[in-house]
């Protein structure tokens, strides 16, 4: 008989437990090899389509008036005829129906003939966009229509100027996702730019130039020669292969917190894996046994049983795979909205062998501890019954230090940020062991306890059945149950803090690009006592002389130093600030140029008193030393700057003031409309809707995350299912003991109900107390906002996860509970 032979009827005779561990392998790849795949084919997508999804070759985007060295090499490239240039500003400002006071914030992008120089604007009527955009006409989003009441052909107020609404866009290529815009689509020809007198000094307007080069072989080197005229710290020159858009942005973050699920599911999987061989080899102690009489040694029993989970291995492998494969497409349904329509997905053959490779480690180090302890079984199990155990503690610490080393190295890889990895690891170790240390301690509680109850106490000793795996099912699932409910219990306070009930006393309408002159006229219209803040847009430069290299600090996923920030000037702190560090905002005794310096910002870059940042305003540098840190007592929605200055340094700089009211809801729109009909320029932002926005796309998001969530708790389930097959003779004999003895049929399922009972309770407890922890740790101290622990919901949440541990272990112990005592002991006879 050959070796394959003899694995193949191994396999049959624990074919329970070859599906598990199959389905283990399969789920530890599913998510990642999902996630992966679908980063890479996207990622491949965006860089083929590049060129559509930014209009041009090179794009040089400033919120400053571009410098006269940039501009003098883009005219003698555009007289020269080597490239083609399109002019573009972008700015956020009120429209309006021509006789309405009804007034709507929309998002300007007032474009040059000639744009886009690649890829199409597509409009409703399917004509070319080029026909439609002319001087006096705009082209709009249909929601701007319906939410002012309009339709095509009608009139709409853009600042000082009126324009004929000529036509609808559906979409357009440089903005691709238009889901997080504070407000619809509105283009205009830049002929009327000047009309709508909406460009003032101080304004905050993006300016981007589209240029295509005509000899694609020279794209590089056109951008190289516009880089070295470029102001650094002012303007920004890419290609369209170096230019991060909107939709890459939104799905490198997005990804990145679905790989962390990911990775999540991956760690659970594994223990899944590990605790489901060794079940199965538990399974197998009587022939392990019998070969070992028969004379087996080590290193061919090692063989034998490799060879068994090499065959299961590259079942569950290629399940995973087809499985990742599978979950892309259905991704790509559910991200279609945040995706551009004409993108194109396909398989990523690299993220299928990347699937592999991970398959192949996990399950080389996740069995490698189960394999390893059939060494220590001995023949004279067979008679007595008794597991082996491991004598030797280091393979025991070498397995768990390579698991360590090999997610740490996928957590590196997926997340490419060192610091977030190691912190994403600690986390996670940090939270098995505050599931496993609780779990542990009321297993012992229970084990001590002597109940009264008969079925009680047989359920509390079946939690200690010898191959039960009970600590493993209830730390599996206390940690996926703690994550889903930590979720749910965030999302829940987020929503009941800013969306349902908006905090009382919070400006709940922001006033922005007020110009210094109209802010007398601006305050007898508003009727009420309101401040106004300066506000003079600046970058950084440089921190103690060392300059700020922009390219990394755009790699870092939080705030960093290379946007532009809003500097303002006061003498005195806000009702929500307190100085952390110094004794007042600026110093007397020093003669220097100061700034006070928000601690968030000591978080992006080290920074202390007595340090030194340079500013660059326009092109103007501005030199100042710290004098203090700040910080916030409170998150709201009231004003905060990270930078202030003493009036006297900033008060000549070019600016627009900022104004923040707390209005009525049902007196907005008309206060609206009388700012809108006075001061076009002035744009209004009604947070209330603004958040409304966001909490939908949130709760999108959330719920894809929750979704994917899912696939800890079957991590779980696996290996109470396991445990329950690994345990199928003792269950057995229990069953059948309680039948001789007089019981019936209700008492055995009333005992095997209540110990999944406990099992599911217990860790749906212990889950929920780390989740309200977590979640009241991430609400009070990261997002500073009261903390609400929604007990209801929190009670159903336990009912709805032991009321599934309930079904699922009754389910798998059906025909254990329905073997009859005169079956079973024919059996043992006939044995």
């Amino acid at each position: 008989m050959s070796n394959l032979t003899i694995i193949m009827r191994q396999v049959r005779r624990s074919s329970r437990q070859a599906v598990l561990f199959v389905l283990c392998v399969a789920l530890s790849l599913t998510a990642l090899t999902a996630f992966s795949g679908f980063a890479l084919s996207v990622g491949r997508s965006l860089r083929q389509d590049a060129r559509k999804l930014h209009g041009a070759d090179i794009i040089i985007k400033s919120y400053d008036a571009i410098s006269v060295p940039l501009e003098q090499v883009l005219e003698h490239l555009s007289d020269s005829k080597q490239v083609q240039r399109v002019n573009i500003h972008e700015f956020f400002s009120m429209v309006r129906a021509e006789h309405e006071t009804v007034s709507l914030l929309a998002g300007l992008k007032v474009v040059e003939p000639g744009y886009p120089l690649y890829g199409e604007v597509a409009l409703a009527s399917g004509r070319p966009f080029d026909q439609v955009l002319a001087p006096g006409k705009c082209i709009v989003e249909q929601s701007l229509l319906d939410r002012l009441g309009l339709s095509k052909g009608d009139l709409l107020k853009v600042g000082y100027t009126t324009l004929t609404i000529a036509g609808i866009v559906t979409a357009e290529p440089d903005r691709p996702v238009n889901y997080f815009s504070f407000g619809p689509r509105v283009f205009a020809d830049a002929r009327d730019l000047s009309t709508m007198g909406l460009v003032a000094e101080g304004s905050r307007i993006r300016r981007v130039i589209l240029v295509k080069v005509h000899d694609p072989d020279r794209v590089d080197t056109v951008a190289e020669q516009l880089k070295r005229a470029a102001l650094p710290d002012q303007e920004q020159v890419d290609t369209y292969l170096t230019a991060g858009s909107r939709v890459s942005r939104f799905l490198n973050n997005f990804f990145f917190f679905l790989n962390l699920v990911g990775l999540f599911i991956l760690l659970l999987a594994g223990l899944g894996i590990q605790g489901t061989l060794g079940a199965m080899l538990k399974e197998k102690q009587p022939t392990i046994a019998i070969m070992r009489t028969l004379g087996a040694t080590n290193a061919y029993m090692f063989r034998h049983f490799a060879g068994i989970i090499a065959l299961l291995g590259v079942a569950g492998i290629g399940l995973g795979v087809f499985s990742g494969v599978c979950l892309q497409k259905l991704l790509g349904s559910v991200l279609a909205p945040y995706l551009p329509a004409d993108l194109t997905q396909t398989i990523s053959w690299v993220g299928v062998l990347e699937g592999v490779a991970l398959g192949v480690g996990v399950v080389t180090l996740f069995s490698f501890l189960p394999l390893y302890r059939i060494s220590e079984m001995r023949p004279m199990m067979i008679f007595r019954r008794q597991s082996g155990t491991v004598a030797a503690k280091l393979p025991w610490y070498l397995s768990n230090g390579l698991m360590l080393i090999f997610f740490l190295a996928l957590v590196l890889w997926h997340m490419q940020d060192i610091r977030v990895g190691f912190q994403f690891t600690g986390g996670m170790i940090a939270l098995i062991l505050a599931a496993a240390l609780p779990a542990q301690l009321m297993l012992v509680a229970i084990k001590r306890r002597r109940f009264r109850g008969l079925v009680l106490r047989q359920a509390a000793r079946g939690l200690f059945r010898q191959g039960n795996a009970t600590r493993s099912i209830m730390v599996t699932l206390t940690a996926s149950l703690a994550v889903i409910f930590a979720n749910y219990l965030i999302e829940k306070n987020l929503n009941a803090t800013f969306v349902q009930t908006y905090p009382e006393n919070a400006p709940n309408a922001f006033f922005v690009d007020i110009q210094p002159g109209q802010s007398e006229e601006f305050k007898r219209t508003v009727g009420d006592s309101v401040e106004l803040y300066p506000i003079v847009r600046a970058r950084v430069a440089t921190v103690n002389g060392h300059a700020i290299d922009r390219q990394t600090e755009r790699q870092k996923r939080r705030d960093n130093l290379s946007r532009v920030f809003n500097l303002t000037y006061r003498q005195h702190l806000l009702g929500d600030e307190t100085i952390i560090q110094g004794n007042n905002l600026f110093r007397l005794d020093w003669p220097d140029q100061q700034v006070s310096v928000l601690d968030t910002v000591v978080a992006m870059h080290p920074m202390a008193i007595g340090d030194t940042i340079n500013f660059k305003i326009q092109g103007v540098p501005l030199k100042a030393r710290i004098s203090s840190i700040r910080t916030r007592t409170q998150s709201s929605f009231s004003p905060f700057f990270y930078f202030v200055f003493p009036e006297s340094v900033l008060k000549d700089a070019p600016q627009t003031l900022f104004a923040a009211l707390k209005v009525p809801q049902q007196q907005l729109g008309a206060l609206q409309g009388r700012i809108v009909a006075r001061f076009p320029n002035i744009s209004v932002i009604d947070m209330t809707q603004t958040i409304a926005v966001f909490a939908r796309l949130m709760n999108r998001l959330s719920d894809i995350i929750q979704s994917f969530s899912l696939f800890s708790i079957a991590a779980g389930l696996l290996i109470l299912i396991s445990a329950i097959y690994a345990t199928r003779a003792e269950r057995i004999v229990e069953s059948v003991y309680y039948k001789i003895l007089g019981a019936g049929n209700g008492f055995v399922l009333r005992v095997f109900a209540l110990e999944n009972l406990l099992i599911g309770s217990l860790s749906a407890i212990l889950g929920l107390i780390l989740a309200q922890a977590g979640a009241f740790w991430v609400c009070s101290v990261k997002l500073d906002i009261g903390y609400h622990p929604f007990l209801l919901s929190s009670s159903l949440m336990i009912g709805a996860a032991v009321v599934l541990v309930m079904v699922i272990g009754l389910t798998a112990s059906r025909s254990i509970m329905g073997k009859r005592p005169a079956v079973y002991l024919r059996e043992q006879t006939d044995g």
